[in-house]
């Protein structure tokens, strides 16, 4: 099935839009670590914002996706505002979870957003779970689960793979493989292609360049068809880099394990320039657009961390709520 045909302009603008919209936001949590004001680790996006928009473009609202430890991009490319997000890092309750899930456990049903995972792969079989669910009850949505290549030598990516192929769900192994599995180059840990792992399972799979933001969703729109024809899962592996380190504040301790020279050609392919510089070219934008949405998208940030300054802290006496479904208590997938 071939269904790769370009977005309509008005898909592009937005997913140049959201693009920006992640890089100004992970900038500004870059420096909010920095000065000690965010809780917690945070593992930051920059560098890989085409793989989130360009999959989540080929999506409708009630289709989902689950997500890892470095999950702000595929958030806000599902839709999650940077007020709550922000609310959320902050620990504040006008946060998706009420300041108690911080940057590794942010939900959003709602949204179509079941979660992102501080356990490596912990997603993946959530994810499985939710495409088995749609299944049962004869729904056509379909579940993404992004991943990186760490998390692609976890067995429970191919015991997800197993039964995905066995009872043909509808869900997209989306692998982002960024180089580094923590602070050792992937090559050193792992053998083959990643997109070819579902292949003894009849699993087809297609790798991508993970910085063309076109080239990621027009491998998601097909692979996003084939799951609502019900034709079973797909993986895409997208090749991407991200530009800072594996989580913020890394240098204390981590060495320099990045080469110089490779940091810098991987930054002169980033994503999001020749995305803007291809439609000004096409007659999507002009110059001034691109530069009002970046401005948009930078104040709309900086708003975001006012917002968050000024939610306030979940009560201590609420400590022990909303951890569990309340007896009776119908919850909605």
């Amino acid at each position: 099935m071939s269904i790769a045909t370009a977005p309509a302009p008005e898909t592009q603008k937005e997913m140049l839009r959201q693009m920006i919209r992640i890089r100004r936001f992970e900038e500004k949590l870059a420096q909010l670590f920095k000065r000690g004001q965010l809780p917690g680790f945070v593992h930051l996006y920059l560098g890989e914002e085409a793989v989130a928009v360009g999959a989540c473009s080929a999506l409708r609202p009630d289709d989902r996706i689950t997500s890892t430890h470095r999950g702000h991009g595929h958030l806000i490319a599902k839709g999650a505002t940077v007020d709550k997000m922000m609310a959320e890092l902050f620990g504040r309750t006008d946060g998706y979870c009420r300041g108690k899930g911080g940057s590794m456990h942010i939900v959003s049903f709602d949204l179509g957003i079941m979660g992102t995972n501080g356990i490596v792969g912990g997603g993946i079989p959530i994810g499985t779970g939710a495409a088995w669910g749609d299944k049962q009850l004869g729904r056509d949505s379909v579940t993404i689960v992004f991943f990186g290549d760490g998390a692609s030598n976890q067995g429970t990516f191919f015991e997800s793979m197993n039964l995905a192929a066995i009872w043909k769900l509808p869900v997209i192994f989306i692998c982002e493989n960024n180089g580094y599995s923590e602070w050792t180059p992937t090559e050193k840990l792992t053998a083959g292609r990643i997109a070819d792992r579902g292949t003894p399972m009849g699993i087809p799979g297609v790798q991508v360049d993970g910085n063309d933001v076109e080239a990621v969703h027009r491998a998601t729109a097909e692979a996003v068809a084939r799951a609502r024809a019900g034709e079973g899962p797909s993986v895409i592996e997208a090749r991407t880099y991200r530009w800072h380190g594996h989580n913020e504040g890394e240098e204390a301790f981590a060495g320099n394990y990045r080469p110089k020279e490779e940091q810098e050609e991987w930054r002169a392919r980033e994503p999001i320039a020749p995305f803007a510089e291809k439609l000004i070219a096409d007659g999507v934008i002009d110059r001034a657009e691109w530069e009002a949405i970046d401005a948009e998208e930078t104040e709309a940030v900086e708003h975001a961390v006012r917002f968050a300054e000024n939610s306030p802290f979940p009560d201590p006496e609420e400590a022990l709520e909303h951890l569990f479904a309340a007896a009776g208590e119908e919850t909605r997938a």
